[in-house]
């Protein structure tokens, strides 16, 4: 898979684990980019019922093919997340240098619980 590293760090900040994940091949293909395989494993992975602000939501922070390459903006990465405001999910894309570190340490993206509250 050209432009991912193939792998998703997932965070449980509820019981303090993290653990790595393959990155399934299909997804990155049908799904392009840190906001089309973000809100992609959101949908998967938020039930509709599940409160945003609750110990069961989830936040994921994805990044793109073309992230830490030479390509202009390829410092850009995707935080996806259900809003406590509309209960929808939502995106947010922010640049600078974390997307190409992330990246370069060897994942494509996080999957993170929240804590309980």
């Amino acid at each position: 898979m050209k432009g991912y590293m193939g792998k998703l760090l997932r965070v449980n900040l509820t019981n303090h684990q993290i653990s790595e994940e393959p990155l399934d091949p299909k997804l990155a293909r049908d799904y392009i980019g840190g906001a089309g395989l973000g809100v992609r494993l959101a949908y998967d992975e938020i039930p509709p019922e599940t409160d945003p602000l609750g110990p069961d939501s989830k936040l994921f922070i994805m990044t793109g093919p073309v992230t830490a390459t030479r390509l202009g903006t390829a410092g850009r990465y995707e935080v996806v997340f259900k809003s406590p405001l509309t209960g929808i999910l939502c995106d947010a894309s922010s640049g600078g240098h974390w997307g190409a570190e992330f990246k370069q340490a060897g994942y494509d993206g996080r999957a993170q619980k929240v804590a309980k509250s």
